[in-house]
């Protein structure tokens, strides 16, 4: 993959910040699923309280596979999960670990975009893997980012130091991720930045039933947009990244 780059000044950013507002019109599936010839391979980490044979996991797995139509979709469990140890170790524990996996992946799809995906505790250490130097990372996709620790603190830093483009998909009514203060660290990247809100949805995208009947739409209809969000957002990259070696190939 080329090296990496930031791909927006904060100016620009600030234009995608206005630009990636949460999507509200749900896009053809077929339109935004990438040719098999360039389709994303994906590193997807789970949360800080279950394992990747989760329910919730695979359902998302198999919503990412139907949306954008990898080439595959690597699942793990981080060591502790199958310790005695109860609770998730500092995430700075477990960047190491998450790294070796995306080596591995890219190293057998070296033609194919990375895309790091996560949620919670995983699209945290996503970003922490996808600022090391030797990661060659197209983007990264956060299911539920935790960016509010439960002390209050705002945990923003592993975003500010991104280097590639990152969507956030959260739900309306997430107490680990308040949507005003999102947008003001989304304001501060120098990256493209892309974000989608199911409404009225908690940390795991779970909406009350009388939210439910207010939207019209089921539980399966919100998350399925979500993923074509998702969907479009690694398309439009993956293809920015297409044009960018074909220009690189002409000037050789």
């Amino acid at each position: 993959m080329s090296s990496k780059r930031s791909r927006t000044t904060e100016s620009e950013s600030e234009q995608t910040v206005q630009q990636h507002a949460p999507v509200i019109k749900r896009p053809d599936s077929l339109s935004v699923k990438l040719n098999n010839h360039y389709s994303p391979v994906i590193v997807f980490a789970h949360g800080a309280g279950a394992p990747s044979t989760s329910e919730w996991m695979i359902r998302w797995k198999n919503l990412l596979a139907n949306a954008l139509n990898p080439v595959e979709i690597v699942t793990f469990d981080y060591p502790y999960i199958n310790g005695r140890r109860k609770a998730a170790p500092k995430p700075e524990k477990l960047v190491g670990f998450h790294c070796d996996i995306a080596r591995k992946v890219a190293a057998k799809y070296p033609e194919h975009p990375l895309i790091l995906a996560g949620k919670s505790l995983g699209s945290r250490i996503s970003c922490m893997v996808a600022a090391e130097n030797d990661i060659e990372a197209s983007a990264v996709v956060c299911l539920g980012y935790p960016l509010k620790a439960t002390n209050g603190v705002i945990r923003d830093e592993p975003l500010l130091q991104l280097t590639v483009p990152i969507m956030f998909v959260q739900g309306g009514n997430d107490g680990f991720c308040p949507l005003e203060s999102l947008e003001i660290v989304r304001k501060k990247l120098k990256v493209s930045n892309s974000l989608h809100v199911i409404e009225n949805g908690d940390h795991s995208f779970q909406i009350a039933k009388k939210n439910l009947e207010l939207t019209g739409m089921t539980h399966e209809e919100a998350e399925e947009r979500a993923a074509e969000a998702v969907a479009m957002f690694v398309s439009q990259i993956t293809s920015e990244e297409v044009i960018d070696r074909a220009i690189v190939s002409l000037q050789e």
